[in-house]
């Protein structure tokens, strides 16, 4: 028969087990990079860090300077262990990690040893958080696979691959922004909401492929709204979300780019609170920025432009709903990002150039940016119009005006393959 009281494979001694370290004092001899990336849980943990290192990272010097840690600059000596739980030795000195090591085994205190895991008495496992879990992997010292392993369980949780059913979601609704279109894009919180989801409303521009990676008993209704076409009221939106919740449903409202960005989240989120309903907010990546970045271009870089404006095209300069300042635009250095704007991307540069901006002001139009189909026109103000016209230029289109606009080419050939790449 199977030896059940002890499945462990030889040679992985280590016990598992998670440590309360709230309030208790824990000594990290060493502060480089290495004590540097072990810091993080410790202060989350709500441990009484203390770091002893003759030099520190400026990261480091900053968490000290803000009274996460506590700092003594000098070497370690016999005896800083004292009064400890826990101790790090994570110096780039064996001599020195080996007698931490030494001494926290005489006082009885576990102690991770960095530069050699097998030598010290304790191990740090590969962490992550998820859903009021915390994951632990261990793989006897090795770190790169238990960080491997980590990984692919994290990505299986949030991708809704792996699920734990054991606590169903609450009845509510989550404004979850999908970001701009590609669906490694989503915010990790924003797919792991969506895998628990039993009802998606979703826009035309959330990322398609996140809907098909949902359960097939998930109901999803299309909440598109084309541009000069059809499109589903936002009132009726509004019901689906609210009757959904009251239904004892998990609803998530995917939209394209962040939801308070043109999304008109903040009005969904006011008729479900009107109702009663709660309600969870996911950022998502924007593509105002997202977008240009993934072109190549900047929205502000040092020495060029210290601002840029996110504008609605969707009225006209001279429409009396217009809420912009178009003269005040163009006096402006800076970059603009227009969403919305190409059918009326004629209008725009001619307010533009009316107010003072320049004629050979670099101007790039991004049509669906992040997917595989995307394509990126380069003009200036004064040829924009037409040449959106000439390339057949539909939405969704991002417009971004301005010196950064017309960046080194080349740069950003380079930057879209290795965008195209990671895709």
């Amino acid at each position: 028969m199977p030896n059940t009281q002890n499945d462990q494979q030889p040679g992985d001694p280590n016990y598992l087990v998670g440590i309360d370290l709230a309030g208790h004092r824990v000594v990290v001899v060493g502060g480089g990079t290495v004590a540097q990336r072990r810091l993080g849980l410790l202060i989350a943990s709500g441990a009484d860090v203390h770091v002893i290192s003759r030099v520190v990272t400026p990261a480091v010097e900053a968490m000290a300077t803000s009274g996460q840690i506590g700092l003594i600059l000098r070497d370690y000596a016999d005896g800083d262990l004292d009064g400890a739980w826990y101790a790090m030795a994570c110096t780039d000195e064996p001599d020195t990690n080996a007698a931490v090591v030494a001494e926290a085994t005489r006082r009885r205190i576990f102690c991770v040893r960095a530069d050699n895991a097998r030598l010290g008495t304790a191990v740090t496992p590969a962490t992550a958080r998820y859903d009021g879990m915390t994951l632990g992997v261990l793989a006897g010292g090795r770190h790169r696979r238990s960080a491997a392993v980590r990984n692919a369980l994290l990505e299986a949780l949030q991708s809704g691959v792996v699920t734990d059913d054991s606590a169903p979601a609450t009845p509510g609704v989550a404004l979850v922004g999908g970001g701009p279109g590609d669906p490694d894009l989503i915010t990790v919180r924003g797919r792991r909401l969506l895998a628990r989801a039993n009802l998606v409303v979703a826009d035309r521009l959330a990322p398609p492929e996140l809907l098909a990676e949902l359960s097939p008993d998930v109901e999803v209704v299309d909440a598109a709204k084309i541009p000069y076409g059809r499109a589903m009221a936002q009132e009726a939106i509004n019901s689906a979300l609210i009757e959904g919740a009251k239904a004892g449903k998990f609803v998530v409202r995917l939209k394209g780019g962040d939801p308070y960005v043109f999304g008109r989240g903040y009005e969904e989120l006011e008729a479900c609170v009107a109702a009663g309903v709660p309600v969870t907010v996911v950022p998502g990546v924007t593509s105002a920025i997202s977008v240009p970045a993934l072109a190549g271009i900047p929205v502000t870089h040092r020495g060029v432009t210290h601002e840029f404006v996110v504008v609605s095209g969707h009225v006209a300069p001279d429409h009396p709903d217009s809420l912009v300042d178009w003269p005040a635009l163009a006096r402006l250095r800076g970059t603009l990002v227009l969403l919305m704007a190409v059918e009326r991307v004629d209008k725009f540069a001619a307010a533009l150039l009316d107010g003072g901006r320049a004629a050979d002001t670099p101007v790039t139009v991004i049509q669906e940016g992040s997917l595989r189909t995307e394509r990126v026109l380069r003009a200036d103000l004064s040829t924009v119009a037409e040449r959106v016209r000439a390339e057949g230029i539909r939405p969704p289109a991002i417009v971004v005006i301005g010196p950064t606009a017309g960046f080194d080419q080349n740069v950003t050939r380079s930057t879209e393959s290795a965008s195209s790449t990671s895709r």
